[in-house]
């Protein structure tokens, strides 16, 4: 699954989890602050602006601002784009791969967009803020706000707006060649064996079906991973930063930076709340993969013979189909109940916590806005096991099913269930 796509893939996402907290560490401990020396935004307009006159009036100071945050952030995307081609330079060169412009640069163009992506989130979420006071502003002060304002306001938006929906769609457009390109590594892997694998159990339908549902599956759930660590990244200085108006909180009183540990409570409560309500799905969806595989084989084989497929063996087969789904349904049931009660009152959670602040008249509509807006982006990046949950145990059966192969091919044992499928089976004169 890993191996006919990924050079190494151990040793591959080892190497890129730690080269990632090597620059994290870099930019923040040192490079952030040599931007002035070595950024390359100078000649295309983005290079930091010569120190600000202390006399200097309040537009100058916005002007200053702008410009300085203008410089940082291409100082960082350059700093960012540095650290992608050495790493992929380095995997490319030392440890070639078949697939390496897909798994290797194409990985790292998705987690370029994806910051991108984020980032303009962030801007987004500042966007709400000014927009929103300025709504609380015309609202309590009748023509202090004129029409123009608010059409800028709005204008603002759509140009943030625009862009995102134009590179996310490219973003998802590409994701799903680059996920196509490792079925297509996978496929070709187990075909070049199939001589080793045609005896195991639904060989075909593991090699056709459950390789297409694992790259469907990858493509979702590795995207929204990646999308809740960089959001996390993101948001949680920014709710850090905001979460400084808020010095109160419900029953527990005063307290420094509350929000950030609110999320992070509630979302871990959530997780564990709900992984635990969820731990037998894995197995019965493994168990659903088996029982269907095993009436379809026999529907199969009663297609070129009429002795097969008979109705007290289909019948029975069937009835396994039918238990398995029905203990299925049952777990599922309870599951959704702890998972959506909880989602629910989790819409409330930043609400209830900025109480006693709302109720104190100390921060604006505006600033209440950013806060619900980070505080949701902060726990739905926590949520990310809650929320992908149904999908995730999809994946484990598909795992499980697809490990089979990668036994056969090593010469080990098969998994015990693929063990029992075929000792268990028997033909119709046994």
């Amino acid at each position: 699954m890993f191996h006919s796509f990924f050079p190494h893939p151990k040793l591959y996402f080892g190497s890129f989890s730690l080269w990632s907290v090597f620059c994290v560490l870099l930019w923040f401990f040192l490079a952030i602050d040599h931007g002035s020396t070595f950024s390359l935004g100078g000649p295309l307009g983005f290079g930091f602006p010569s120190e600000l006159a202390t006399d200097a009036d309040d537009a100058a100071k916005a002007l200053h601002a702008a410009a300085l945050s203008s410089a940082n952030n291409f100082w960082f995307y350059q700093f960012f784009l540095v650290t992608i081609v050495l790493f992929c330079g380095f995997w490319m060169r030392i440890v070639p791969h078949p697939w390496q412009k897909w798994s290797v640069a194409g990985s790292a163009l998705i987690f370029f967009v994806n910051w991108f992506l984020v980032q303009l989130d962030v801007m987004i979420n500042e966007w709400f803020g000014s927009f929103y006071d300025i709504i609380q502003q015309a609202l309590g002060t009748p023509g202090a706000v004129e029409a123009t304002e608010i059409y800028l306001q709005i204008a603002t938006f759509l140009k943030i707006a625009l862009v995102y929906v134009f590179v996310a769609v490219l973003f998802r457009f590409f994701v799903s060649h680059y996920v196509f390109r490792w079925r297509t590594a996978m496929n070709d892997y187990y075909m070049s064996r199939w001589h080793d694998l045609r005896h195991i159990e639904g060989a075909s339908q593991r090699v056709q079906e459950d390789a297409k549902r694992f790259a469907q599956i990858t493509e979702s759930l590795g995207v929204n991973l990646l999308d809740s660590v960089m959001t996390l990244i993101a948001f949680l200085p920014l709710l850090w930063g905001l979460s400084a108006q808020v010095k109160v909180l419900p029953i527990i009183g005063e307290v420094s930076q509350g929000l950030v540990f609110v999320a992070i409570i509630w979302s871990i409560f959530g997780t564990a709340l709900v992984a635990f309500a969820g731990i037998k799905l894995p197995g019965l969806e493994f168990r659903n993969q088996r029982v269907e595989a095993a009436y379809r084989k026999e529907l199969v084989y009663g297609e070129d013979d009429e002795e097969r497929a008979a109705p007290p063996t289909v019948t029975e087969l069937f009835a396994d189909v039918r238990k398995n789904y029905f203990r299925l349904y049952f777990h599922y049931m309870y599951f959704n109940v702890i998972r959506i009660f909880y989602l629910q009152i989790g819409n409330l959670v930043p609400y209830i916590a900025l109480a006693p602040t709302i109720a104190s008249g100390v921060i604006t509509l505006g600033l209440m806005q950013q806060i619900v807006r980070a505080f949701g982006r902060v726990e739905g990046s926590f949520q990310y096991l809650i929320n992908s949950w149904t999908t995730i145990v999809e994946l484990l059966s598909v795992y499980k099913r697809l490990s089979a192969f990668e036994a056969a091919l090593a010469g080990e044992e098969l998994p015990d269930i693929d063990r029992d499928f075929l000792e268990g089976e028997k033909s119709p004169a046994e």
